[in-house]
This record gives structure tokens, sequence and C-alpha cells, in this order.
């Protein structure tokens, strides 16, 4: 059995790895091409994609998407398959700030309808951009108070009337971080060797909130839900 740390309080003082400007930049690749494995079991996004997102697309009309945070883009990558396997129309900005996921992502085959860019939310408020969704995985958990309230507001000014904001993230547990540690083990001589999924996995859901702890953060008009497994959701529509 994994050992359990204190799970009590978020552990803000812990850093993933791959959050380093001079981490091992071949690891940082190979956890960028095995996200989307972990995300396929973890994530939820299939659940996501087929309760939130597809009720808001049409085979007609182009339904524009903002993912915050995209890292290795394999959410977006996901999305914009399920809306073509749906004969749905969706279009996909997925920003990051950090150069080196855009590079990564941007040598990766090219998918109809996914445009990469190098950005901070802000960046696009400024310059008026505006979508009909906008949503971000895995994001929450690596933001202090002060810029979980940023991304937040970003969030609803980059809306268009009608849209709907969905970040979906980790929920610190016991039984989330037992079960991502007993589950990742046997994979990680293999299929997660040489990248830091399982390492900045553990610290990612000791840094995560509880529904709880965001619930009490959350401004006026943001909700929160529990999901499994492990995860939560913040959300927020315009009217």
């Amino acid at each position: 059995m994994i050992g359990l740390p204190d799970l009590r309080f978020r552990a803000t003082d812990a850093s993933e790895r791959m959050d380093d400007p001079d981490c091992d930049p071949v690891a940082l690749e190979r956890t960028y091409g095995r996200f989307h494995l972990v995300n396929a079991v973890v994530s939820g996004w299939r659940w996501i994609y087929r309760a939130r997102v597809r009720p808001r697309l049409r085979p007609d009309r182009v339904t524009t998407l903002l993912d915050i945070g995209t890292g290795g883009g394999d959410v977006p990558r996901a999305l914009l398959r399920w809306a073509r396997r749906d004969g749905l129309a969706l279009a996909v900005t997925a920003i990051d700030p950090d150069v080196r996921a855009i590079r990564w992502g941007l040598r990766q085959p090219a998918v109809p309808g996914l445009a990469l860019r190098r950005a901070h939310s802000s960046d696009l408020v400024r310059i008026g951009e505006r979508y009909d969704l906008v949503v971000s995985n895995h994001v929450l958990h690596h933001v202090t108070g002060d810029e979980l309230g940023v991304l937040l507001a970003d969030s609803e000014r980059l809306l268009r009337p009608g849209g709907l904001a969905l970040h979906a993230d980790i929920a610190r547990s016991r039984w989330g971080y037992a079960g991502f540690g007993i589950g990742t083990a046997p994979f990680q001589p293999n299929l997660l060797a040489g990248s830091y999924i399982r390492e900045d996995g553990l610290t990612s859901i000791r840094r995560s909130h509880t529904v709880a702890e965001l619930a009490a953060a959350l401004p006026d008009g943001w909700r929160v839900r529990a999901a499994v497994p492990s995860r939560l959701e913040v959300w927020w529509e315009r009217g």
C-alpha cells in the first residue's frame, strides 16, 4: 500500500517537476506525450463532452472553445475528435503560457479546427476575444488564491452571451492519492518510464482543492460539484 501524506490541507509549497524551467526536456516531452493516456482514465472529459459540451454544438454553426493551460493539448484534440464523429462544428483555441508546451504541440500532427497559441487568458481579454465555451483541465491546483480570482474573472470576460465556463480538476482525497499511486505503479517501469506523470500526478493531488475549499473561495455565480473519479468541476454560465 502506498504511504499517504497528510492530505488535510493543500500542499501549496509542493512543486511539480515539469513546472521547473530547468527540468529534463526529454522527460517533459515524454510527459506531454502520455497525458492523453492518463487523462482518458482520470479526467472525465468524455462525460463532460457528452453532458456539457455536445448539447451546445451544432452541425451548421461553428462553436468556439478556449482551452486555458492546454499543456500537451490532448483535451482539445479529444473534443475535436468527438465533435467530428458526431457531425458537429467546433473550433478550439488552446493556450498555454509555457513556450515548451506550445512548441511540443505544434510539432504534433495538425488537427482541423485546433489553433495553439502561447498566451495567458488575460492576454486574450485585453484584445477583446470572445468564445462560446471556456474550459481548463487540471489548472486550478496550479494557481494561488489571487490567480484563481484572475482566472475566473478572465473566464467571465471571455464568454459570449449564453456561454459556459467550466474548469475541471483533481479533488484532493486519500482515495484519489492512493488510487493514483497504486494504479500507476505497474506502468512506471514501462508505459510511464522517463516521464513525470506519476511523480507530478501525486504532487498535483496534494496541491489540489476539496469541493468545500473551492465552494468557500468562489465568487458569486460560480458553482462547484464533486465528480468521479476523485474530480471536481467549477462552472459559470453567462446569461
